[in-house]
């Protein structure tokens, strides 16, 4: 089993990394793999709308959302981290996001995200982490993905990775997010194997409000 985790921050080895980090080392404590993807500093584009991920089944933009949406595949879990700029995700983050689970849900017949378990994890040096916070969650439900949960919101707070190192809280959070993808995910593999049956597919409907 396999965790993809992506740090959303400029920084590769910044606050965020930091709390990702706690992550990863609890996961492979509970022998799950796992790997971090950073976004870098390039600009990453926003969705242009060209809808081209229709027919193509990827984003049409040869990027790093194209990577991740390849790497997906394999991953059986996810969990995307974030500082927290004006109480929204970054800008890279919000980009990414946006453009991968529209060419995930545009996409015909891609199921690299469909019933994943995914998580949000978000660092800030004070405030506007909720904020930031409930906007990446609704990734997940817009994609039928389980989302994760830990023993409260799953952020981090510092202005530096040392003073993240002395939020024991917030760190202490990471590792109980950690052991619940865990859980999750051998509660799924356990369930596969007694021949449990996915939810039933159903064609989708869409309704415009507006006539």
């Amino acid at each position: 089993m396999k965790v993809l985790l992506v740090n959303g921050s400029p920084n590769k080895e910044g606050c965020t990394n930091r709390a990702l980090r706690e992550i990863t080392d609890t996961l492979e404590k509970e022998n799950i793999e796992t790997e971090i993807m950073w976004l870098g500093r390039k600009p990453i584009s926003g969705c242009t709308a060209c809808r081209a991920c229709q027919k193509l089944g990827t984003c049409v933009i040869k990027d790093v959302v194209c990577e991740f949406l390849v790497a997906a595949r394999d991953a059986d879990g996810f969990i995307f981290g974030s500082p927290v700029h004006y109480a929204g995700a970054s800008g890279s983050m919000t980009s990414f996001l946006d453009r991968v689970f529209y060419a995930e849900m545009a996409g015909n017949g891609n199921k690299s995200l469909y019933l994943k378990p995914g998580a949000a994890v978000v660092s800030a040096r004070r405030g506007g982490t909720t904020a930031a916070f409930d906007q990446l969650n609704k990734y997940f439900t817009i994609q039928e993905m389980p989302v994760i949960s830990s023993r409260y919101w799953n952020m981090v707070h510092g202005n530096t990775p040392e003073e993240v190192e002395q939020d024991l809280e917030g760190l202490y959070v990471m590792r109980v997010l950690a052991r619940n993808m865990a859980y999750h995910l051998r509660c799924k593999e356990a369930a596969e194997k007694a021949g449990v049956a996915r939810p039933e597919e159903e064609a989708r409907v869409i309704t415009n409000f507006i006539r």
